[in-house]
């Protein structure tokens, strides 16, 4: 039993809320489907809308209809339609995606109007297909928020319809590029099957030539198959009509005017047309079942002109069956068709790798916005780090988290800024500027009634009401309270199952400082000057003269605190020298420098005692302008297009200096232009080299646009291959001009290449692995033998033509251009030992400690340290969830970090005891769900494929030795509905 047996009254009792009853009569799913002749040709008209949540408007401009001078499009108006005409016929069909705009609608409705809502969901007529909050992108998005945005918008279907109201198949019919962890994502939620619309056009071609445009798709090379397949379909239009047969008010198209008094009948030509457009799209499939998407962008505004055409359509067509027509028409849904696909019972082709890059043609490679809005993509990254302190402060502090002395807080905001920032077009950059503004302002919003929550809950646990702050610009050292103040307390809190180590920097303005931990011991401190370009980045609006650099030790899932007293009220004096030695080490790595470049000329680990050329730097590629003989395609916010595929670099040497050395961090910083800089960093006791760059205002004068990297040269023997990360979770092979499922012919070496990172990527031979670790997704590539570059920025003066509407040209905080920050960690170890390394440390980047700040001395009653853990969890366990459910449940997930083999060590099973997880939280019974905690995972009953035979050895998993001992083989991620108590 996947319920644990102390759990079975808590189960039953819990159904009342979980799954709302469907009514009697309830005849949704499969069995709602309508009946298919076997012995033809069957055409599934499926009704749509595609509702971008925010694009070239608002998310709320587009669910009102406003600003239609931009687009014309309004969500409501959609919905209000499309529930009218479904009541007409019961034969009508209609699909729905997206929750952030279904939900806004929803509470808005009268209760005569949910009525008759749910009845048509009861009926199967009106189904909901994804069901996540928005169709979120999956090419930088990161697998923890995306299965954020999924559990919110299932767990509102499943409150608002129950069973009949959740999604059986996954449908991203506009995002660009298809990543594997998503379809592993959509199988372990319970999904049957999934459809898409873009495809990379010669894999596209291939594959209409074999008939493979329908595979099963197996997601995970450490699964145990049938876990992380998933049955995978390419849609053939995109997810537009068919040529012909568009009828929105926004289309062409001729009706069908059936009058035969009138002398513009044309029941004939359109349904002879039908036929031919019919067959035509039946020679690339397998089955005699096939889809066609009747709908597009933001259609169904007035539904009555789709439904009275398609009623007309399916009337005529079918008639011809009296006449001998093998073509059967008829109105359906993506689950409808899946399930006909199923019943023929065929052997379907096996699909290993990922659909990265995508290309629309020879020299259109969607692989800019891999790293397009660079500042956006990194906020969006550290507001989902947030997000998970505060659901997990939430069940740490108990009630008074949501309503307590600084006032009514929730996490509930943060989670809907959140799903709406994993749209693909908002993370992902290919946004109009007034939209990017928008998700930003929204994920300021969703932190501010956080920022009221995360108060309460330390107030609860540390016993102290004293005014708290949060200082959110260190990145560019302003913190009123830290410059200002002559002793204060700081407390971490870390969002991790395991201890610690983080390097804290606050600005201030004394020149000697005292911290001490929680037991009173000094930590070794240093202030270290501002770089200068920090100094250029603040622009007057803080005053600290430098950076109080120490390390901080938190306790997992807990925080600790550090009092800093100010010993030395005068300026830091200035410690930046010329080098002398052109290197820095600690006990781990040694960095040094070229003599004559000032560049990296070298990596060394000293455990290990492996050492590397390495060589840095920074480059420009001129983007595309349109004036290529070869193609008029541009760069920009979708496409990456250079013009040429050798780089300009921004400078072949850097002017160097040394800012500190000191037993807490060793400083090196490199000024290559007054555009570019970096500083490089070894903190004590770490194994990682850290380069933070600063790029930007890129300059336009010259009206070149530009799209910035970093490049890593190396002598590591990588042969062309090197590996990057899918949605922050299992990595990939990739090969330079080259894909696993067809013969490439390569149209552009450069754009080509580029894959996305989300979290790292690496090289590779035989002795040494460099692994590169990102603060944000990227855009990545090795175009040379031992090399990995890194897109940063990018600024553009040209459209691409792809819909948005205007060049990719921030204007950054003072109108003269984006200035985008960030951090890359660096390193060097045995590729048999480079997981255990890159693996915690990508987790740490993803999920950072939040500082939080009190003047003056603490008081001393209250509690200074706190762990929410019995004990830290093993190594390879990760806690992926922790999230109030309801009054008396939370929801965990718990997930195995590692892959199957990477890891000598870690790579094996690991078993987790439930009841002795929690320090404050007594746990009294435990239910397992799907990963996306709509389903009990002992209800999940998927589809079964037949597939030929994989090539490599299928992975086996270990089971769990008792009811309350939970065991993870490598990279699963097990959900459980946990029944709690507050000790």
């Amino acid at each position: 039993m996947a319920a644990l047996c102390i759990s079975f009254l808590f189960q039953l009792l819990f159904c009342l809320v979980f799954s709302l009853p469907t009514g009697r009569n309830s005849i949704c799913g499969y069995k709602s489907c309508p009946a298919t002749n076997p012995s033809m040709l069957n055409v599934h008209l499926v009704p749509h809308t595609h509702d971008d949540v925010g694009w070239l408007k608002t998310v709320d401009q587009y669910y009102y209809g406003d600003r239609n001078n931009i687009q014309h499009a309004g969500v409501q108006y959609i919905l209000d339609s499309v529930i009218d005409q479904l009541q007409k016929d019961p034969a009508r069909r209609f699909i729905y995606v997206e929750m952030a705009f279904f939900y806004r609608w929803w509470r808005q409705q009268s209760q005569n109007t949910r009525r008759i809502v749910t009845q048509l969901v009861n009926e199967g007529r009106l189904e909901f297909i994804n069901g996540g909050w928005c169709m979120s992108d999956e090419a930088t998005t990161h697998y923890s928020a995306v299965i954020d945005q999924m559990t919110l918008g299932l767990r509102f279907l499943n409150d608002t319809f129950g069973e009949c109201g959740r999604p059986r198949v996954a449908w991203h019919i506009d995002p660009f590029g298809h990543a594997r962890e998503h379809a592993s994502i959509f199988a372990q939620m319970g999904y049957d099957g999934f459809f898409f619309g873009r495809l990379d056009y010669q894999d596209k071609a291939r594959r209409m030539k074999t008939k493979e445009m329908e595979m099963l798709w197996r997601a995970s090379e450490s699964l145990t198959p049938p876990l992380a397949d998933l049955f995978t379909g390419v849609l053939p239009n995109g997810y537009n009509p068919p040529a012909g047969f568009c009828w929105d008010q926004s289309c062409n198209d001729a009706p069908i005017r059936d009058d035969p008094d009138l002398e513009d009948y044309n029941v004939d030509e359109i349904v002879q047309w039908f036929l031919n457009v019919s067959y035509d799209q039946a020679a690339f499939y397998k089955t005699n079942h096939i889809i066609m998407t009747m709908g597009s962008d933001f259609q169904y505004e007035n539904a009555n002109l789709w439904y009275k055409n398609m009623d007309k359509l399916i009337k005529y067509v079918n008639a011809l069956q009296a006449k001998g027509s093998k073509v059967n028409v008829l109105y359906s849904t993506p689950s409808c068709y899946l399930q006909d696909l199923n019943l023929a019972n065929l052997t379907w082709p096996l699909k290993t790798d990922d659909f990265f890059p995508y290309a629309d043609d020879a020299h259109d490679f969607w692989t800019g916005y891999f790293t397009s809005r660079p500042a956006l993509k990194l906020y969006e990254r550290l507001s989902n780090s947030r997000l998970q302190t505060c659901n997990q402060l939430e069940v740490l502090g108990g009630p008074k988290s949501t309503s307590g002395p600084f006032g009514e807080g929730d996490s509930d905001t943060m989670k809907r800024a959140m799903g709406v920032a994993q749209h693909h077009d908002a993370v992902s950059g290919t946004e109009k500027q007034h939209v990017a503004y928008d998700y930003a302002r929204r994920l300021a919003t969703g932190w501010a009634h956080c920022e009221v929550l995360v108060r309460n809950s330390l107030a609860v646990l540390s016993g102290s009401e004293s005014p708290r702050v949060f200082c959110e610009n260190l990145n560019i050292s302003v913190c009123p309270l830290t410059e200002s103040s002559q002793k204060f307390s700081m407390n971490v809190y870390n969002p991790l199952g395991r201890t610690v180590n983080w390097p804290v920097r606050l600005p201030v303005n004394g020149s000697l400082y005292s911290v001490t931990d929680t037991n009173g011991k000094v930590v070794d401190s240093q202030v270290v000057p501002l770089s200068q370009s920090t100094q250029q980045m603040r622009r007057n609006r803080g005053y600290a003269k430098g950076e109080l650099v120490f390390q901080v030790e938190a306790p997992p899932l807990g925080y600790t605190t550090y009092i800093i007293s100010m010993l030395k009220d005068e300026p830091p004096a200035s410690s930046a020298k010329p080098i002398a030695t052109r290197s820095i080490q600690n006990k781990f790595l040694k960095v040094t420098f070229d003599d004559t470049t000032g560049l990296l000329s070298s990596l060394t680990n000293l455990e290990t005692n492996q050492t590397i050329r390495l060589t840095q730097n920074f480059y420009w590629y001129n983007a595309s302008a349109g004036n290529n003989k070869e193609s008029p395609q541009t760069s920009g916010a979708y496409i990456f297009r250079p013009n040429s595929s050798d780089p300009f670099v921004i400078n072949k040497t850097a002017e160097i200096q040394i800012v500190t050395v000191s037993s807490t961090v060793q400083e090196v910083t490199q000024q290559f232009s007054p555009w570019v800089s970096q500083v490089v960093r070894l903190y004590e006791g770490h194994r990682e080299l850290e380069l933070e760059w600063t790029v930007g205002p890129l300059p336009i004068a010259d009206g070149l646009g530009k799209e910035v990297i970093t490049r890593l040269d190396t002598d590591i023997e990588s042969s062309d291959y090197f590996y990057t990360d899918s949605n922050g979770r299992e990595v990939l092979e990739r090969r330079k001009d080259y894909r696993p499922t067809w013969d490439l012919k390569q149209t552009e070496p450069i754009a080509g290449n580029y894959y996305p990172i989300n979290s790292r990527a690496y090289i590779k031979d035989d002795k040494h692995q460099l692994t590169v670790v990102t603060d944000r997704s990227q855009g990545a590539s090795s175009i040379y033998n031992g090399s990995l570059e890194i897109m940063l920025h990018r600024r553009l003066l040209h459209d691409d033509f792809r819909g948005v509407g205007e060049p990719l040209s921030e204007p950054g905080e003072f109108l003269d251009g984006l200035v985008a920050r960030g951090r890359l960690l660096l390193t060097l170890t045995p590729p048999n030992m480079a997981a255990d390394v890159h693996r915690p440390l990508a987790q740490g980047m993803v999920l950072q400690p939040l500082l939080s700040f009190q003047d003056g001395t603490p008081p001393t009653n209250i509690k200074l340290e706190f762990s929410g853990l019995q004990a830290a969890l093993p190594p390879a366990v990760h806690l992926l969830t922790l999230s109030q459910w309801d009054k008396d449940s939370v929801l965990i997930r718990l997930e195995h970090q590692y892959q199957a083999k990477e890891s000598k060590t870690h790579s094996q099973p690991v078993t987790v005891n439930l009841q002795k997880l929690f320090s404050t939280l007594e746990v009294l019974g435990a239910s397992e769900m799907s990963l996306g905690a709509n389903q009990w995972k002992e209800d999940m009953n998927r589809l079964q494929w037949n597939t030929a035979k994989a090539s490599k050895p299928l992975p086996l998993s270990a089971k769990d030795p008792s009811p309350w001992e939970v065991t993870l083989n490598p990279m699963e991620i097990r959900t459980f509905l946990l029944r709690v108590r507050q000790l």
